[in-house]
């Protein structure tokens, strides 16, 4: 009989709606999170992952095998683990199984498993699947207990692993993505050789930095390549497990019945080729990329990804079509970096070298599991061949005790008596062949008990050295490298992401670029300063104030690289485009307000630069005659606060910059009038950082003021501080060796005084000579007369006072006076 609750108290307990709504939905999301869409750390599987992997190893699908049908794979995935239905299933197969989804597909598959256009795979039905190679890796050493297992879903007879032992590093080479209930998490793929360096750095040295971990993995590495923009996002990411790098497709240009093609062969991580083209067609339709004729997919399986964007007949420059293919389309996509995993159990948000100290931990503990059940089994084979030894010492005996035996139990017992042996050691006895009593098969079981003994003593050895553990870790990953390993697809780019510049909507024109003594820049159209003959007075070139003059003059075109020398060796690096545009008599802008240069540094040496591709060198040289060659590829890649460009000795400082090519020659002046010409081959090529070699041979007083890199049919332009100067053919400069005191150049008399600077120039050039108070001439060079060396030679300007004086002069080339002159 049930009681009666007490009057007033109802028969079942209240309970606050909210409570309950909290308390549930809490409960929900966390089971999504751990059973449905975040990966372990240890793996770096989702549970639906983990379970297709299991079923077709126990379907025996090995790389080496026939495929299955994938509603076979599926269908034993949901009836053993997996308690959903195949149709669910069946995507996530396909995904382990895509080239362009993972950087390491999981499963080698058969059949239309869907393409980066975005079109789906055919039904499971027609497609068939088998383990990948790195799969294999994955599961390798199951059935070791090398990891915990649980009931499947039914509680029946099977058990599915918690983890799988994971040899091959999924997690961080292939990443994964998930959404759960209030969270996300986003993986990027990576390279197994950077990921493998990382993994020897950090057992080598427990406490690497991230930083140090960095120099090693370079960031992520799509399977679909592409181009990252600026490291800065793969820093901050990398530091905090949360961040975003900005990737970019990859093309080139193709040219065909003078009609220009933008051929797009990478494309950023999961986006779809069809998003893009449907992007552009609905721009180009708009009028928002009225440059854009057509777009096609040629893509296929001999040529691979190639999106082909064919420009309209009248457009030669496709810059601003592509720029604006990056701002307006899916071809530059921001990739979110969100590293959620399980950790203990626990969803955590890791960085980069928590995820790898949590692979490091994951196969210490596999190989430390493995260890102890592999002993266990040579303990117990140890056991029984020291039974078997013993019967094989005493087999007389022992044919005797089981001859007079009534069954197997008596006999079993009275070798147990007899020998002190075990059951299963006397079993043992009982089961051995005729066979093994010959002598081969006796020598044979001693061998065997010699090799297990050892077997023991090292698998002991590996449980209690843990740098031998560390070592077998280190192994297991050459060996993987040595399978898998493969080049980087995506390329990492210095250039950071900021707001998108038409370049071509800038006007190629020539600007004439000048520095003052105090550091002020500007850039000047080159038109506003007219010819005049030899002798002339000029035109005021700037602006100064008290105490300030020009010091730099530098003509480019608007779209080439300016390489600004520091007088302590570092190079920064801008377009013409970028510094401020001024008339000619403003004085310009401060040079603290354009480049980030250090406290207390001095621009020495401007160098413009078209492009830094092909075999070209830049050579400085500095006061103290040190000549140094370096490779012009290693100055193209900028940052804001510059690069080292030479290492300088405390009294030294750069005099100047060149480009030269392969059988060029060097030209070195000097103060006191001195020239020494050698070959550019006898300056060997050294890094960036180098502070070089002896280029000349200085008396004490005297001081290089001047290189030239002259070419031929070009003549040697020698000017000193009063305005006089001469030209000199270049065959009168004898060649020289490196390091050598050289020959006289120019007479510095008091007429002359010391030599300003020395510059190989051609007759059609017109020089700008700039004067200490800023007045500067611009005169043919042709009409500075070309006399022997050794000469005081004439003058070149005319000073507007008695005070002023010559400080430094520049070419401007044929083209550019040409177009100057229009």
């Amino acid at each position: 009989m049930t009681d009666t609750p007490p009057p007033g108290k109802p028969i079942h307990p209240q309970v606050l709606l909210e409570k309950e709504m909290q308390d549930s939905y809490l409960t929900y999301s966390m089971s999504v999170i751990l059973s449905r869409a975040l990966p372990d750390v240890r793996d770096g599987l989702k549970p639906s992952q983990r379970r297709i992997l299991v079923a077709m190893d126990d379907l025996n699908l090995g790389p080496r095998s026939k495929y299955r049908k994938c509603a076979k794979i599926c269908g034993d995935t949901s009836g053993n683990y997996h308690p959903h239905g195949e149709s669910v299933i069946y995507p996530t197969l396909v995904g382990m199984a895509q080239p362009f989804s993972l950087r390491y597909p999981l499963v080698d598959s058969q059949g239309n498993f869907g393409a980066i256009d975005g079109s789906p795979p055919a039904a499971m039905r027609y497609t068939e699947a088998r383990m990948g190679l790195p799969t294999v890796h994955m599961l390798e050493d199951r059935d070791q207990d090398t990891v915990d297992v649980q009931p499947n879903y039914d509680g029946k007879i099977l058990n599915e692993p918690v983890v799988l032992p994971g040899r091959f590093p999924n997690l961080l080479c292939n990443g994964t993505t998930g959404i759960a209930v209030g969270m996300a998490t986003s993986l990027p793929p990576h390279n197994l050789i950077e990921v493998a360096s990382a993994l020897y750095k950090l057992l080598d040295n427990p406490d690497v930095t991230v930083d140090e971990l960095l120099q090693d993995v370079q960031g992520p590495d799509f399977p679909t390549g592409g181009i990252i923009m600026g490291r800065s996002g793969i820093q901050n990411a990398y530091r905090s497990g949360r961040g975003a790098v900005t990737v970019r497709g990859k093309y080139h240009i193709e040219e065909k019945n003078k009609r220009k093609s933008i051929v797009f062969t990478e494309v950023p991580y999961q986006v779809k080729t069809n998003t893009i083209l449907e992007r552009i067609a609905h721009l180009a339709k708009t009028g928002q990329l009225d440059t854009v004729a057509d777009c096609n997919d040629e893509t296929n399986s001999r040529v691979g990804l190639r999106l082909v964007i064919e420009l309209k007949r009248s457009v030669d420059d496709e810059s601003v079509t592509v720029n604006n293919l990056f701002k307006l389309t899916p071809l530059q996509s921001k990739f979110s970096i969100m590293n959620l995993a399980i950790d203990a159990g626990q969803p955590r948000t890791l960085g980069f070298k928590q995820m790898l100290e949590a692979y490091r931990d994951h196969r210490l503990d596999v190989i430390t599991r493995r260890t102890r059940f592999q002993l266990r089994k040579a303990e117990e084979r140890l056991h029984i061949l020291e039974g078997l030894r013993i019967a094989v010492q005493n087999i007389d005996e022992v044919v005797e005790i089981i001859k007079t035996s009534k069954n197997p139990e008596e006999a079993r017992q009275r070798l147990m008596d007899r020998f002190k042996l075990s059951e299963i050691q006397a079993r043992a006895i009982l089961d051995m062949r005729l066979a093994r009593l010959t002598g081969l098969e006796i020598e044979k079981l001693e061998a065997e008990w010699n090799e297990v003994k050892e077997t023991i003593a090292y698998l002991h050895r590996i449980l209690n050295e843990p740098k031998l553990r560390s070592d077998i870790v280190r192994k297991e990953m050459a060996e993987m490298v040595t399978q898998y390993g493969d080049k980087r697809r995506t390329v990492v780019s210095d250039e950071e992401v900021g707001e998108f510049i038409a370049e071509d909507l800038i006007a190629v024109e020539m600007m004439a670029v000048t520095v003052s003594h105090e550091g002020y820049v500007k850039r000047t159209a080159l038109d506003q300063y007219r010819s005049q003959n030899r002798g002339g007075k000029g035109v005021s070139g700037a602006e100064t104030k008290e105490g300030d003059f020009i010091e730099h003059l530098f003509v480019a075109s608007t779209h080439d690289y300016i390489l600004f020398f520091s007088d302590r060796g570092r190079v920064y690096w801008r377009k013409v485009y970028e510094l401020p545009l001024f008339g000619r008599a403003a004085k310009g802008r401060s040079l603290a307000n354009v480049l980030e240069m250090q406290e207390g540094e001095r621009l020495n040496s401007v160098l413009r630069v078209d492009t830094f591709e092909g075999e070209r060198y830049l050579v400085t040289a500095t006061q103290k005659g040190l000549i140094k060659k370096s490779d012009l590829a290693a100055y193209g890649r900028p940052r804001e606060k510059g690069i080292i460009a030479v290492s300088l000795e405390d009294d030294d400082r750069l005099i100047g910059v060149g480009i030269c090519k392969p059988e060029d020659t060097i030209l070195l002046g000097t103060a006191d009038g001195m020239a020494i010409r050698f070959a550019e081959s006898d300056a060997r090529s050294m890094g960036r950082q180098a502070y070089g070699v002896r280029g000349i041979k200085l008396t004490d007083d005297d001081r290089v003021v001047g290189m030239a890199i002259p070419q031929p049919g070009q003549s040697i332009l020698t000017v000193c501080q009063n305005g006089y100067g001469k030209r000199t053919m270049l065959d009168e400069y004898r060649m020289q060796g490196r390091g050598g005191q050289g020959l006289i150049d120019i007479k510095t008399t008091d007429r002359n005084g010391k030599a300003v600077a020395v510059l190989a120039v051609s007759d059609d050039d017109d020089l700008m000579l700039i004067t200490r108070l800023g007045q500067i001439v611009r005169t043919p060079a042709g009409q500075i007369s070309q006399i022997g060396r050794n000469t005081q030679g004439v003058r070149c300007i005319s000073f507007k006072g008695d005070d002023d004086s010559l400080v430094s002069f520049t070419k401007v080339p044929k083209e550019d006076a040409a177009e100057a002159a229009g």
